[in-house]
């Protein structure tokens, strides 16, 4: 860590004031944040940040109050529909609870913002990190979801093997459950699930629970997607220490960051279910513990299908641990990891009671169009360019890139595979390197996607200019959808002002109050390094 002629071992002083006469650049903007250990700090050096906690914790409680009349809330809600609060969700009431999400947003992007400066110059460790985490997400484990409606589907899909009904053959929209149906958004009613049987039975789980109580089950199934939360904190410092990140980095990023805080947990979304057994699964196999991991991996595979990308590259992780020659590592290691996949692949289906009809209902998703998909955004582009020309049909450009984009995508994993072969932490990155490309060159991308190949990458070491292009990412992947689950991608001044937004966020990481709106008030970035214990 970068030292200071200003050393303040303080990170927020007892009164709360950031005061330093002159704000201190980050040096050396291209260093690289990177350590295989957490830097932990003598906790005399190393208080608590208040203040920047409570400033993002408020920020999530105006998220959960705002939420009641702006977010994904009930058709025929039970607590506000009726009442002398049901103003909240028509009119003015619901602009002025949009507005006041959108605010509260802002203040969980602060907050964190803030934090990440504290992580990079070595005020905090990772303690502080977690406690921050926490705080932001408590109030959230009880909110109406929040720029999505996709858990009413998941308690409607869970619902329909209840029922008799096949979830990879038809849609929620064949129960006779008016409470359930009614809230799972219009393009899922008719769609069979795209998940796997592993989610499948826990979503069985939790709307045999429930039953038709909407808001205990969305509330069940947060706690329930937690496990791959918990699965999640458990594996960072074990892939910081095999990929040579710096543990407090990582956590902020992977953690306490909005796509976590905000998307897969206000969500709530599977995709947080599935990193964890991916995460999990991947350290399992660094640490020799082939059979566990390899197996944890297919339980993420079961929740969703592009877990199942990383098997081939933990492939080679296993084979670099055997003592024989390439060839005879690589088929040991083949025969075992599939024949692990199997078994468990195999258990998983029958316990949850389904059929393999889960690959045909893998193409659902093909049916979102949105130009966060490249190749869709490149079909766009060049028909709407044609279409100056000429009566183009959208379709087939559109098709036609994703085509592309398909064998694009072929390409790099398997150049990416083969380069992975000497096994080891170069196979994990370029494991996550494939994911990311899943995701943006898929036929469909949705925001969380990019969270795929992300947990993993978090635990790479990070140069500061990096950190600061995905913190501009991470807010403008949650505002590419409305706090009540609609897209928002072709509202183009909405999109410009979220693209504002997002460059301000991840300007303010490297340069403290870019706008100069607290000239005054200037908040240290750098400190002596931190003593580790």
């Amino acid at each position: 860590m970068a030292t200071s002629t200003e050393p303040s071992p303080h990170v927020e002083n007892p009164l709360g004031a950031e005061n330093a006469d002159t704000a201190t650049p980050l040096p050396d903007q291209g260093a690289t944040v990177t350590d295989g250990r957490d830097d932990q700090v003598d906790r005399r050096a190393n208080p608590l940040p208040v203040r920047t906690i409570a400033l993002g914790t408020a920020g999530s409680l105006l998220i959960l109050l705002s939420a009641f009349g702006a977010a994904g809330v009930l058709i025929s809600d039970p607590v506000l529909g009726h009442g002398p609060l049901s103003w909240i969700r028509y009119g003015h009431g619901r602009m002025l609870a949009t507005g006041t999400l959108y605010l509260g947003f802002g203040l969980v992007v602060w907050a964190w913002v803030r934090l990440g400066r504290h992580v990079l110059a070595g005020r905090v460790g990772s303690r502080p990190v977690l406690i921050a985490a926490a705080s932001w997400m408590g109030p959230l484990l009880v909110s109406p979801p929040v720029f999505t409606r996709d858990v009413f589907s998941y308690i409607a899909q869970g619902a329909l093997p209840l029922y008799g009904q096949d979830p990879y053959a038809v849609g929620p929209i064949v129960l006779g459950l008016q409470e359930v149906v009614q809230n799972v958004h219009p393009f899922w009613q008719t769609t069979p699930a795209p998940y796997g049987p592993m989610f499948i039975l826990l979503a069985k789980g939790v709307a045999w629970v429930t039953g038709t109580n909407m808001i205990l089950g969305v509330i069940l199934m947060r706690f329930v997607l937690l496990a791959g939360l918990f699965m999640l904190l458990w594996a960072l410092p074990g892939l910081v220490r095999h990929l040579g990140g710096h543990l407090p980095t990582t956590l902020w990023l992977a953690v306490a960051g909005p796509m976590t805080v905000v998307h897969l947990v206000g969500g709530p979304h599977n995709d947080l279910l599935m990193v964890g057994f991916l995460a999990a699964g991947t350290l399992c196999v660094l640490d020799r513990k082939h059979v566990l991991g390899i197996a944890l991996v297919t339980l993420g595979a079961a929740v969703k299908a592009t877990a199942a990308l990383a098997l081939p590259f933990l492939v080679w992780v296993w084979a670099g641990h055997l003592k024989s020659t390439f060839w005879k590592n690589f088929t040991r290691a083949v025969a075992a990891a599939v024949a692990t996949t199997a078994v468990v692949f195999t258990a998983t289906t029958l316990l949850a009671g389904v059929n393999l009809g889960w690959f045909k209902a893998l193409q659902a998703p093909t049916m979102i169009v949105n130009w966060l998909s490249v190749p869709t955004a490149v079909g766009e582009v060049v028909h709407s360019i044609a279409n100056i020309f000429f009566d183009a049909n959208k379709s087939w450009f559109v098709n036609t890139t994703r085509v592309i984009g398909g064998l694009l995508f072929f390409a790099i994993a398997i150049r990416q595979w083969w380069l992975a072969r000497t096994g080891g932490a170069d196979a994990v990155r370029r494991m996550a390197l494939v994911l990311f490309a899943v995701a943006v060159l898929s036929p469909a991308t949705l925001p969380w996607y990019l969270t795929w190949g992300f947990v993993i990458a978090a635990a790479l070491p990070w140069q500061r200019r990096q950190l600061a292009i995905l913190v501009g990412a991470a807010v403008f992947l949650v505002l590419t959808y409305s706090p009540a689950g609609e897209d928002l991608l072709y509202n183009w001044p909405f999109i410009a002002a979220a693209l504002a937004v997002s460059v301000l966020a991840g300007i303010s990481l490297v340069r403290h109050d870019p706008l100069r709106l607290f000239n005054d008030r200037h908040e240290l970035v750098t400190v002596e390094a931190p003593v580790k214990v």
